[in-house]
């Protein structure tokens, strides 16, 4: 027995000694490089591909399967002289025993020098349709149709299908490869280069260690990337489930986007992707862009479908303004320099392919929350949908600042303002009256963004608490607009307003060349000082009071200036409660008075100001000049009517207006301001003229309608002497109707 097991084990050892040797015959005697054009052949005949070897092929059988491949190129049959694919080296070895079991077991798997060159031509067709296609048969359009009926290959049942391939390798690196993209149609090419990947042991349903790095770029618009990424790979081919578990990815980017400026990423965090459900997500996901910090979890589900996306983000607070200009892209200079310093959000994520909706959005601004939604429900059309409820809002924060030129503008008309105001000192009225404004008061600044409103397609509701806009304080403000092929509605814009009430309708219309603008307003007792125009918060208004107002206003034009110089219209106003500040229009009536009655005023001024119950009329604008025939005021003790012009393009004023006084109406009048019988029922003439921030401070006693004014008086006294001479000398003589008669012929 123990001689036979030593033949045995003498046989085995041998038959071991045969099988080695013949594996070293084979690998040293037998040399692959001699049959390069077979393998050529067998490649084109039975793969239907052009592969071409330069370099040497190294091999080796037993126990490892080996292989080494140099300076190799693949091309498709159609374009055999432009190969898709080359390397510089490939290099495996399999065990051989194991594949017996479809078992695949490979040593380090090594890729060197990988160029994949991919294109897309002019009409659609991408070359690496036709891998593994074989070149079509000259004669097969012309071949007459077979009469044996054609041969469908049968497929084996799932049931019986082979057991699938296990795959174990020790290790896969790839050097230095380059995969280039090119779409013609589209004048587009992408790039990946300096493509470095290591992985530790490939094995089915384990974690796989796995680094990679490479370069990005795309040509439209110039962009470059470096690009890192780690994590463990785990793969489940039946259940088609792949993870990516502690994913980091990192890197920085340049180019035309971003101005010349660099933009630093990092994202991390768990991905799966699950083939059989149909599903993908992106959970503990965390990025960074520059100083951009956010938080959140993506999911899509319908991969087989139209995806459909949804998640949470939240981006902790940052500089906008900051953030933006270190990508190159640089915010509108503001009114305000420091707005855009504090932004965070809170939101759900929905969408699809070709739109997003930032769900139950929580937005703080600045000083400033939002709550609500905000969306693009087709990226192509650029449809943006916005709902949001904001606390406070302060609106001229971040509208544009002023230029150069339009502060010089604003410069020269205040200079002009102080220059009028300084000569027309309120009082007796004895001073020039002041010239007619020349400077003009509005910016030429374009106020509207016309190319990009001409392309927008917009819904907006917007609510906020306060809201601050032309420095008028709204309450309860609520703003419905809509936009769409560059006719932009203003549903409504109402609110409360210094304890009164406003609204406002109106439409922007950007499809011609210049701009069309209409706007109904409707006022109800807001005091008045607040819409007048001042250069400084510390100039008291020309006139207070509670201001109710409806106006139906068109204008032209893309600047204050143009839009005022084109503004027409019609509106109506009353003001209630009122005050004209600083011009005690008393005072100047009774200096009227005491000039019909030849006398000086013994009295010092007493108030600056004159109170009145009520001022009203109407305005017929054309070309930024409104027209005021009927302005009536009820002043106690005096009556006031007036006609005239505003010229809003220049905020002057030139009105006729005439007083009827009834004189010094206190206990102890100033007796040069005492009006006799003979007064009552004249008109005082006034003229006003000046800035509008003058106010009644521009108003001064026309002296040529006071002239005849006096000359009126002076012929109602010789009547009443010549009324009283005959009533002396005819006394009871003539009959009454006589007497009448005769002082008659004195009235005409």
């Amino acid at each position: 027995m123990k001689a036979f097991g030593k033949i045995l084990g003498l046989g085995l050892l041998g038959l071991l000694l045969i099988i080695v040797a013949l594996g070293f015959a084979l690998t040293h005697l037998f040399d692959p490089n001699d049959y390069k054009d077979e393998i050529r052949k067998l490649a084109r005949d039975k793969a239907h591909v052009e592969l071409t070897l330069n370099g040497d092929i190294g091999w080796s059988l037993f126990p490892w399967l080996g292989l080494e491949l140099h300076e190799a190129s693949i091309a498709t049959l159609n374009n055999p002289k432009v190969p898709f694919a080359d390397l510089q080296m490939l290099g495996l070895s399999v065990r051989v025993l194991p594949l017996l079991r479809r078992e695949v077991q490979m040593s380090d798997v090594r890729v060197e020098g990988l160029n994949l060159t991919l294109v897309r031509d002019a009409s659609g067709h991408g070359n690496w349709e036709d891998i593994g296609k074989p070149l079509p048969e000259p004669n097969v359009a012309s071949a007459p149709p077979s009469s044996e009926p054609a041969q469908t290959p049968t497929s084996k049942p799932e049931g019986n299908s082979e057991r699938a391939v296990k795959l174990d390798i020790d290790s896969l690196t790839v050097n230095n490869a380059r995969v280039l993209y090119t779409d013609e149609k589209a004048g587009q090419s992408y790039s990946a280069e300096s493509i470095q990947l290591s992985t530790g042991a490939v094995h089915e349903g384990v974690n796989i260690p796995l680094k990679a790095s490479a370069f990005l770029s795309a040509s439209q618009p110039n962009i470059k990337a470096r690009t890192e990424l780690t994590g463990e790979l785990r793969f489940d081919r039946k259940l088609k489930r792949y993870n990516l578990e502690d994913m980091r990815l990192s890197g920085e980017t340049s180019g035309e986007p971003l101005a010349g400026k660099t933009l630093t990423f990092a994202a991390q965090g768990q991905v799966l992707v699950d083939l059989a459900a149909n599903v993908a997500s992106w959970s503990g996901l965390k990025v960074s862009a520059n100083q951009l910090r956010a938080l959140g979890e993506l999911n899509v589900r319908d991969l087989d479908k139209t995806a459909q996306l949804s998640g949470a983000l939240s981006v902790a607070q940052f500089d906008l303004r900051s953030f933006l200009d270190g990508i190159g892209q640089t915010l509108p200079a503001t009114a305000d320099p420091a707005v855009f310093k504090k932004l965070e959000l809170v939101t759900r994520l929905e969408g699809s392919p070709n739109s997003l909706a930032f769900e139950d959005l929580a937005v703080k601004l600045d000083d400033s929350t939002f709550s609500g939604r905000v969306a693009v429900e087709d990226f192509a059309k650029q449809a943006l949908r916005v709902r949001l409820k904001g606390d406070s809002f302060d609106a001229d924060r971040y509208l544009p600042a002023k230029s150069e030129q339009a502060k010089g503008a604003s410069a020269a008309r205040q200079a002009e303002v102080k220059q009028q105001e300084a000569s027309a000192v309120a009082g007796a009225g004895t001073t020039p009256l002041p010239n007619a404004p020349t400077q003009q008061a509005w910016s030429e600044d374009k106020l509207l963004p016309v190319e990009r409103l001409r392309t927008l397609d917009l819904h907006a509701e917007l609510a906020f608490d306060a809201l601050t806009l032309d420095k008028l304080p709204i309450t309860d403000a609520q703003l419905n607009a809509t936009g769409q092929g560059g006719l932009i509605t203003l549903q409504t814009l109402r609110g409360g307003l210094y304890n009164g009430s406003f609204e406002a309708k109106g439409s922007v219309d950007v499809r011609p060349a210049v701009p069309q603008l209409g706007i109904n307003t409707k006022i109800n007792r807001v005091p008045v000082e607040h819409f007048i125009k001042r250069e400084s918060p510390d100039q008291a208004p020309p006139v207070k009071g509670l201001l109710t107002l409806a106006s139906d206003l068109t204008a032209t034009g893309n600047s204050q200036k143009t839009l005022v110089d084109t503004l027409n219209g019609t509106a109506s106003f009353t003001i209630n409660d009122g005050v004209l500040v600083n011009a005690n229009l008393e005072q100047q009536l009774c200096q009227a008075i005491a000039t019909l009655n030849r006398k000086q005023l013994s009295g010092e001024p007493r108030g600056k100001d004159t109170p009145f119950q009520e001022l009203r009329g109407s305005l017929v604008i054309r070309n930024g000049v409104a027209s005021n025939p009927d302005l009536k005021a009820r002043i106690p003790g005096l009556t006031v009517n007036g006609n005239g012009d505003l010229d809003l393009r220049v905020l002057g004023m030139d009105y006729n207006v005439g007083v009827v006084v009834e004189g010094d109406q206190r206990a102890m009048p100033d007796p040069a301001c005492q009006v006799n019988e003979r007064y009552v029922g004249v008109q005082v003439p006034l003229r006003c003229r000046g800035p509008m921030e003058l106010g009644a401070k521009a108003c001064r006693l026309d002296q040529e309608g006071l002239g005849k004014v006096a000359a009126t008086l002076a012929g109602n006294r010789l009547k009443d002497k010549i009324d009283e001479k005959l009533e002396e000398k005819l006394g009871d003589k003539v009959s009454p109707e006589l007497k009448d008669a005769l002082k008659g012929l004195f009235k005409r």
